[in-house]
């Protein structure tokens, strides 16, 4: 198919013309010619240099040492200032200390906020101030946090140095103690390593209020009452768990006590209930058995001689058909018809004494079922046809039949009421 196509397309598809063949600048690597072979170190161990001549090796510091090498010059070159200025240091001929060092009151942990004037208010309420004197600091100018007061009578120094410290002032608990640099032989400032800084004693809890003091008498009574409060706390605490864990073993219980009352109160509720129920069903079963006897009974007296009790108040008062023969018995001229009559009068009686059957003894069926939840025997007695407290109303010796169609068909004096079986006084016309 290419062949079909212009000389312009067949342009596209025409091959490269060969790359051209140049030769290598160099010869390979594999085709140099090497003027010395390859060799060991053997010839030149001559060369290398005697170990004995070699000098020492030198180990470098690592930063670990170079930070620790750093503290202890520090600590030196401080240990070498402190001595130094232990020797120039003199109390007594300070110019800066002046006036009498029992009546001088030192504070300290000042807030920096805090005038002159405002510790004069804070401190005067325990006496009269001679003077007040805040330290600063001599190359930015600013307060350093403690100040010297001298008041006027030693006693008023005493009371503010037992009742001031710990006192809040501008947000800040001072520390209040006598001035011990002229009064305490051997002590020194805290610059020169001794001063508040060395009585400090445990952690934030115990130098919230009462800290700094070189009084170890008083802070040993403190740890002492501190103890004893602790332990009394413990104590208590343990108390008050002790009596939780009675109480809740009581309440646990009283609750189990009352939870086992209402099971069993209710266990007796369900078997009064069985018993209700049980008693019921019996009772109720009784007066099925009744009724099954009485509906026997009256089976028995319908199909063995009420149909021909029932006859004669249907006919009137014509003999019986089993009488003695007379001008209609069955040898007299009208026997055969006569016969048919009496079975079609009977077959006529039998089917109506079932329906009034059926209809007794539906009608003795939802009687007693509303007497039943009454409950009494007075109302199956009445259920029966007795008659309601020994009265007489002439039904004693009737049938269910009977008695239901004179109640239904009774007129007159009265009438017998089919809900209750009373005898009804016939309504004034």
């Amino acid at each position: 198919m290419t062949q079909f196509l212009p000389p312009n397309l067949l342009a596209l598809f025409a091959p490269r013309d060969p790359i051209p063949y140049l030769p290598p600048l160099e010869k390979l690597p594999h085709e140099k010619h090497h003027n010395q072979p390859y060799c060991g170190i053997a010839p030149y161990i001559r060369e290398f240099e005697d170990p004995r001549d070699a000098p020492p090796p030198t180990r470098a510091e690592t930063r670990e040492e170079r930070m620790e090498r750093k503290r202890r010059e520090k600590i030196e070159r401080r240990q070498q200032e402190v001595e130094t200025e232990l020797k120039m240091w003199d109390p007594h001929n300070d110019p800066n200390a002046q006036g009498d060092a029992f009546k001088t009151l030192f504070v300290a942990r000042v807030n920096y906020d805090t005038t002159e004037s405002k510790l004069r208010r804070e401190f005067e309420v325990y006496g009269p101030i001679k003077r007040i004197h805040m330290v600063y600091s001599k190359r930015s100018g600013k307060p350093r946090g403690y100040a010297f007061i001298e008041y006027e009578h030693e006693r008023d120094m005493h009371s503010a140095y037992k009742h001031a410290d710990g006192k809040k002032i501008d947000g800040r608990r001072v520390l209040v103690d006598v001035e011990r640099g002229r009064t305490v032989k051997g002590w020194r400032p805290r610059r020169l390593g001794g001063g508040l800084g060395g009585t400090r004693r445990g952690g934030a809890d115990v130098n919230i209020r009462h800290s700094g003091r070189d009084d170890t008498s008083r802070y040993d009574e403190r740890d002492r009452d501190r103890d004893r409060e602790r332990e009394r706390r413990e104590r208590s605490r343990e108390r008050d768990k002790e009596r939780e864990r009675r109480r809740s073993r009581s309440r646990d219980r009283r609750r189990r006590s009352r939870s086992r009352d209402k099971e069993e109160r209710r266990r007796s509720r369900e078997r009064s209930k069985d018993k209700d129920r049980e008693r019921k069903r019996r009772s109720s079963r009784s007066r099925e058995r009744a009724r099954r006897e009485r509906e026997r009974k009256e089976e028995l007296r319908g199909g063995g001689g009420g149909g021909d009790m029932a006859e004669p108040s249907e006919a009137g008062d014509a003999p019986p058909d089993d009488g003695p023969p007379g001008e209609l018995g069955p040898d007299g001229p009208d026997g055969p018809e006569e016969k048919g009559r009496d079975r079609d009068r009977e077959r006529r009686r039998s089917h109506r004494s079932e329906r009034e059957r059926r209809r007794d003894r539906d009608r003795d069926r939802d009687r007693e079922h509303k007497r039943g939840e009454r409950g009494g025997e007075r109302g199956r007695d009445e259920a029966r046809g007795g008659g309601g407290g020994g009265q007489d109303n002439g039904l004693e010796g009737l049938g269910n039949e009977s008695r239901d169609m004179y109640m239904e068909s009774e007129g007159g004096d009265g009438y017998l009421a089919p809900e209750n079986g009373y005898l009804m006084e016939a309504a004034p016309e």
